[in-house]
């Protein structure tokens, strides 16, 4: 199978800013996720939730990952790809090396939290026993907007 083109790339994170918008106006900070199979079928979705589910893990990716587990019957998601708006925090990278993703792609950079590249890089550690092949920049200035613009609205709120 060859390498997934950047127009495809392009496509899929339509979905995740999709998924990221919806969560924006939930009031939840605006980051989706979405994983597909090799095939590109959707096998599953995300978005931001924890202060609806008042749950610390119920981020983007992990609710991501936890559907298409469940769509797949398994929690190996080997050759799947996830797409997501913003760099995954600890937490989720360390997920997605657990669930064994293929690929990650993703928007934006997180220079406070981010785990793949920005702050630490979980993936290629020496303690991550699956590495996996990560994208970064896909749409970035869209999903960059989408973060701030949220951020701006947020902060004039309180």
């Amino acid at each position: 199978m060859g390498e997934i083109s950047f127009d495809v790339h392009q496509a899929r994170m339509d979905l995740a800013i999709a998924l990221a918008r919806q969560a924006g106006e939930q009031g939840e900070i605006p980051v989706g996720a979405a994983i597909f199979g090799i095939d590109g079928q959707i096998l599953g979705m995300g978005e931001n939730r924890k202060e609806r589910d008042r749950d610390p893990t119920a981020h983007a990716e992990i609710l991501a990952i936890r559907a298409a587990a469940r769509t797949c019957q398994n929690w190996y998601l080997s050759g799947s790809s996830l797409y997501v708006t913003l760099e995954p925090c600890p937490m989720c990278a360390g997920a997605i090396v657990q669930a064994r993703i293929g690929t990650l792609v993703y928007g934006a950079d997180d220079p406070k939290t981010g785990a793949i590249r920005t702050v630490i890089n979980i993936p290629d550690s020496a303690a991550s026993f699956h590495h996996l092949q990560a994208i970064a920049g896909i749409r970035e200035l869209e999903c960059q907007e989408l973060l701030q613009s949220w951020f701006r609205q947020h902060r004039q709120k309180l």
